[in-house]
């Protein structure tokens, strides 16, 4: 009986140290960790405060048309305008000479003539003519009746590129109690303008020294042929 009681004794003790010593299995919780311990902070932001970066819509070194090409494509230059057409088209083949897909566009547009003095409401040719002889007789002799409008006749008085000429006839007809008066003048008409593409690596500098900086539309202002 002492024997059996002694094996029990030693099989509890063996039991306990067992229990003791032997890792528990792991449980879920909430592991403690100290910031030391897991290295330097990643940095996410290298790089974002260059340009963004755009998305073309197309694996680079594929075929396929896309926003690829409007990123990468050739700048054009737009020249003019030209009142002739001869003129625009020299322009056109001394580009297209030098490789350069070149393209002549009409464009119809206002042109300023330039300041016209005339008198309106002309009540008859009879009136007419007796404001024509006054105009004569003060030494304005570039001066006629103007038909187009049988409802409206019209005195000419002149079409003058300088405004400060134009306001001097008006003021001699003032002088005569004549109503004179100044209207700016223009008429439709077609120019010419020349739409170049540039080859990559080539600016618009030589055009610009060539033709001058009010007549070479860059960017933005251009259209591309």
């Amino acid at each position: 009986m002492k024997n059996l009681l002694f094996i029990l004794l030693l099989a509890n003790i063996l039991y306990f140290m067992w229990g003791y010593f032997v890792d528990a299995e792991s449980e879920p919780g909430i592991a403690v960790v100290a910031e030391s311990d897991l290295g330097p902070p990643l940095d996410v932001s290298v790089g974002w405060d260059s340009d963004p970066i755009v998305s073309v819509g197309a694996v680079i070194g594929s075929e396929e048309s896309s926003a690829l090409e409007a990123l990468f494509a050739n700048s054009c230059v737009t020249i003019g305008p030209f009142k002739e057409n001869a003129n625009a088209d020299s322009v056109v083949l001394e580009y297209a000479d030098e490789g350069m897909k070149s393209v002549l566009r009409p464009v119809r547009v206002q042109v300023f003539v330039g300041h016209w003095v005339r008198i309106r409401n002309i009540e008859d040719e009879t009136v007419a003519a007796a404001v024509l002889q006054k105009l004569k007789d003060d030494g304005l002799n570039d001066v006629y009746l103007d038909r187009s409008d049988p409802t409206n006749l019209k005195i000419s008085l002149g079409v003058f590129g300088a405004e400060a000429r134009a306001e001097k006839i008006e003021l001699q007809a003032h002088s005569l109690n004549l109503p004179a008066e100044i209207i700016p003048s223009s008429k439709e008409r077609d120019v010419f303008f020349v739409d170049i593409e540039l080859p990559p690596g080539k600016d618009a500098g030589a055009m610009i020294e060539k033709h001058g900086q009010e007549r070479v539309l860059t960017r933005e202002a251009a259209i591309c042929p």
